[in-house]
């Protein structure tokens, strides 16, 4: 089997699990806070891996940087609250289609937090990134409500937490970074779910799961097709979310193709697959 082939069967495995903890996520959304949902999903995942841990050696979580595992867990927890706050109120291709917004704030961010040097391409890319969010918001056109916003938010703190895991894979194993993310964002969705607090019912219980485990799942499947295939290969792959998640909005949820979600996402796109070309060409 070709390492390409190889690369497209583990992107599989990543579109499916995003997609379902998606669907996951909505289904949840009508009885159960942002909060309680995060809850869960760091309660499962912080089951699995400390199975993992347990398996492999527990050793591995000793860090000298529990600091930054804090602010990186905090930031990503950001990212999570408004993608399930947008996934509860948005259609699903349009919450896809900002969240492809990520690698825009991460070409702003890596300069200031890991020395990468601003280039000319990725000024390119972050004027080309916006454009294409401006095509999905149109403002002044459409009025942006506050989920859109929150979504934003979210593209944001996905953004921070994957350029300071950069920073901690260096010295810290992918166990380790899974495991602190789990710890630190329990409290955080426990604590104010309480105040709003819904006991789950058997109903729950296979959504529940199916987002703790996909959730860890869709990163797992991420890093295995990295391995097989360069960025140029696996990054046009994980563009394939948007048309499924729209083909899939449309028939459970009955929701529009919006035609302009599309071509902004595919602006977007463009951006960062010129960004790649360019780091490629430089290694």
């Amino acid at each position: 089997m070709s390492p390409t082939l190889k690369a497209a069967l583990w992107m599989s495995g990543t579109l499916a699990s995003l997609i379902l903890m998606a669907l996951g996520g909505r289904e949840l959304s009508g009885d159960m806070s942002t909060f309680e949902i995060l809850f869960f999903r760091s309660l499962i995942g912080l089951a699995v891996v400390s199975t993992l841990l347990s398996r492999s050696g527990w050793a591995q979580i000793k860090s000298e940087k529990i600091g930054l595992h804090t602010i990186r867990n905090c930031s990503h927890y950001v990212g999570q609250f408004g993608w399930f706050y947008g996934i509860s109120l948005l259609p699903l291709a349009q919450v896809f289609a900002l969240e492809f917004t990520l690698p825009i704030w991460t070409a702003i961010l890596a300069p200031v937090l890991l020395g990468e040097r601003l280039t000319g391409t990725r000024i390119a890319v972050i004027i080309i990134g916006f454009t294409g969010a401006l095509i999905i918001l149109r403002p002044g056109m459409v009025p942006i409500d506050t989920a859109t916003l929150v979504v934003l938010i979210a593209a944001f703190g996905f953004a921070l937490s994957h350029t300071l895991t950069k920073k901690l894979s260096g010295t810290d194993s992918a166990l380790s970074i899974l495991f602190y993310m789990t710890l630190v964002q329990l409290p955080l969705g426990l604590v104010p779910s309480l105040f709003n607090w819904v006991t789950p019912t058997i109903a729950h219980v296979p959504w529940l799961i199916l987002i703790g485990v996909s959730g860890l799942t869709a990163h797992f499947c991420m890093v295995r097709a990295f391995l097989h295939a360069d960025a140029i290969v696996v990054i046009p792959m994980d563009f394939l979310r948007l048309p499924l998640i729209a083909i899939i909005g449309l028939i459970l949820y009955a929701e529009p193709l919006d035609v302009w979600v599309l071509v902004g996402a595919a602006v977007i796109f463009a951006g960062n697959f010129l960004n790649i070309l360019q780091d490629k060409r430089r290694s």
